[in-house]
This record gives C-alpha cells, structure tokens and sequence, in this order.
C-alpha cells in the first residue's frame, strides 16, 4: 500500500464554479457503477456531464481486451461521442474502460483520465485508478479506498430525508433493509429472502420500530412480491419502484441497517452515515468479497446478523471525500489555470 497514492485530506468546497475543468462521467447504466463514476465527479467540485453509455453486441458481451480503441463502438444514448472534449473523464466498471481511451485518441489532446475499478487492461495510459482495497491492485497512479465509491453525504441525507416528510413520522427504531440478489459471486434464493423477511419482521415485534425495504432489479419480482407479503401488517414499508426513488432518504432515516452481503456499494453506501450496519450472509462469496467483508469487519464498520438488532459506532468512512479532493489536485495541477479553493 505504500507505493500507491495517498488519499489527501478532505477539503470545503466552495459551489462548483462555472469555468472549472469539465468532466465527462461514464457509466454503463447499472446503478451500482452509475453510483461509484457520481460519486468521485460530485466530490471533485467539477463541472461534469453524465454519460451513460449505450453498449451494444457484440461489444456488451465481449470483454474489453477484445474492443477495437473507437469510440464508434458506443454510443452516450442516441448520439456518438464527439466534440467538444471534456478535462477530464471517469469512468467506472469495465464497459467504460476502451471509450474513455478511446475518447482521449480522439480529441488529440491530453485528457485526465480516472478509473473506478481495476480497468485490467492498459492501466499505465490511465492517470488515476480508484480501486477497493480488496481487489489488492497497487501502483503509483492508484487510490486505494476500503469501499466503494458513492454519493452519499450529510448534505445530501439532509435533503432527501426533507423531500419524504412522511417518513419522519414512522415508529422508531427505524431498520433500512437493502435488498440485492443473485450475482456471479452470490446466489439470492426465494427461500433465503424468506428468511431474511421473517427476521426483520422478528426485529420489529421485538424493538416496536419501523422498516424500509429497498430491494434491488436483482432481487426478481417474484422475491420483492414475497418480502411485501412476508411484512404485509406490520410497519414496514417496501418500496415499489414506482415514483420517486426514495433510497437515499431510507438512509438517512435509518437508525440502523440490514444489508445482503452481494453488495460491496450498498454496503459502503450504509456507512456512509455512520449507523450500524448487520449483514445477512447469503450463498456464495469469493476471495475478493470475503477480504471487502472482513475488512469491514475489522474497521468496526459492519457485523454478520446475529439475530438481533445491535447498537454500535464507528467512524465514518471518508474514501470518496478524499478520492475527489486527491483527483481535484491532479486535473488542476495539470492544466495549471484553475485556481485552487
């Protein structure tokens, strides 16, 4: 870890100033890796455009190495990549790695390029790689942060707990549950969700609180339908996906969390605001999600689910904080005309 960069204290930001450095941010859509590319632009102060990228076949099943360097190969929606290039691109998750090399060939210019994730390949042409400390890659151009990278600040939990007055009125304590699924690593079953609702319901009989449920695209229809019918009665309150997406105010409401163990983002996101998080094991795993859960574990941060609800504090974590304040020094150092804040 010492070869690598050395995350800068968080500095106040002054509001984004109108001639700063312009970022295009990358994403290909999925909202885990939507969360990580915002997170790290928000937290850089920044001006920036989001482009989610339109990643069709054969490209969105082949792996990058086997791209051709074009950009004709995706599209920001229904138009190309083009002119006027940005300062700075991020991007996040390999379906983003080969445009934003491919943007830089482009513009023929020598556009900052930041990488969430090990991008695995050409990451010398890369200025800096934002990486979780479990995925174990080093480097003199790396960041090295315990989770992921996401959006969540006090700022923002102040303003969306205000966008959902209702909410404050709910039963106290309040458990925000954040319901993934199945992945490559893990498999979610109708029958390990049934268990998971039976123990939250189990948790409100026993504390008199109150529940907010999210899950996931990956939990399945069939599995958001039984969480609602596991609740159903109880004061619990499992989002629907219809209207305002009211995730962010479910954590800033939380008094604690209940988290599947599938997601490292939702899991970092949960930390973010400092309450206890449990997590609710589930089948499957690997060796980069057993090192990202026990370092969570060692940090004080999160605890496996022992039946109960359990209070605990830890420090929170200020990975993207830093990454931005980190990222935000090297564009400027490198164009040498924006004034530092």
């Amino acid at each position: 870890m010492s070869s690598s960069l050395i995350l800068a204290a968080p500095q106040p930001f002054a509001a984004t100033e109108a001639s700063s450095p312009l970022a295009w941010v990358l994403h290909d859509g999925k909202a885990g890796m939507r969360s990580q590319a915002l997170g790290l632009a928000e937290a850089t102060r920044f001006r920036f455009i989001e482009k989610p990228l339109d990643i069709r076949r054969p490209w969105s099943i082949l792996p990058p190495q086997l791209w051709p360097l074009s950009r004709r190969t995706v599209r920001d929606g229904e138009a190309r990549l083009g002119p006027p290039w940005p300062d700075l691109v991020i991007g996040c998750g390999r379906n983003t790695v080969v445009p934003a090399l491919a943007i830089r060939r482009a513009a023929g210019r020598s556009i900052f390029l930041a990488q969430v994730q090990d991008p695995r390949i050409k990451r010398s042409e890369f200025d800096l790689l934002v990486v979780p400390e479990h995925d174990r890659l080093r480097g003199p151009n790396v960041i090295v942060s315990r989770g992921a990278m996401h959006r969540v600040t006090q700022v923002l939990l102040a303003t969306e707990r205000s966008r959902f007055p209702a909410l404050a009125a709910l039963p106290r304590p309040v458990v925000t549950v954040l319901i993934g699924g199945s992945n490559k690593a893990y498999r979610l079953t109708l029958r390990r969700l049934g268990e998971i609702a039976d123990a939250i319901g189990g948790i409100l009989c026993e504390s008199g609180g109150s529940a907010l449920v999210t899950p996931s695209r990956r939990t399945g229809a069939a599995g958001q339908k039984l969480i609602r019918d596991r609740l159903a009665g109880l004061p619990a309150i499992v989002w629907d996906g219809t209207g305002d997406n009211p995730y962010f105010a479910f954590l800033a409401l939380a008094d604690a969390f209940f988290v599947t163990a599938d997601s490292v983002s939702m899991i970092s996101e949960a930390a973010a605001t400092g309450r206890p998080v449990h997590i609710f094991d589930i089948d499957g795993g690997g060796a980069k999600f057993a090192r990202f859960h026990r370092l969570m574990r060692e940090a004080g941060i999160t605890r496996p689910f022992a039946g109960r609800l359990e209070p605990w504090t830890y420090p929170i974590p200020q990975d993207t904080a830093r990454g931005g304040a980190t990222l935000r020094a090297l564009v400027l150092s490198r164009l040498d005309q924006w004034p530092q804040v």
